[in-house]
């Protein structure tokens, strides 16, 4: 995003929006009909957040700061999870980074990318299951 009009940087929340305008922001229902679907579901919280909120089931964890390394074929830290040719959807605590980590995997080619908008907490609102350990 480039610098407003006015001098100041773009805000976080700012990007956020600008985010969820390049990508597909599905809601729980929407997810939930993916979910039976041949779809790779990432989560993007951190370790404390799964043990502390849980997760949805059949999530593939990983951490926003590796995301792009694993999402890379070229990075040594590639994971087979990610292939650019299968469908992808991104959730967090409440969807904001979601939204900024599934906008940068569209930029990296991946072209079948969403986001859970909302998040886990969407997610448990609209009455989805949480696993726990």
């Amino acid at each position: 995003m480039p610098e407003r009009a006015d001098g100041i940087h773009p805000t976080a929340a700012e990007m956020v929006a600008e985010a969820e305008e390049l990508v597909e922001n599905l809601g729980p229902n929407q997810m939930a009909v993916e979910l039976g679907g041949d779809v790779v579901l990432i989560d993007i919280r951190e370790e404390d957040e799964n043990r502390t909120q849980g997760w949805i089931a059949d999530s593939v964890r990983a951490p926003r700061g590796m995301l792009e390394f694993w999402a890379d074929p070229t990075s040594p830290y590639h994971r087979a999870e990610f292939d650019p040719n299968r469908r992808l959807i991104l959730y967090c605590a409440t969807g904001e980074r979601s939204s900024l980590a599934a906008a940068m995997l569209k930029r990296m080619g991946y072209r079948r990318i969403a986001h859970l908008k909302g998040g886990l907490r969407a997610w448990r609102e609209g009455g989805g299951p949480v696993e726990r350990s």
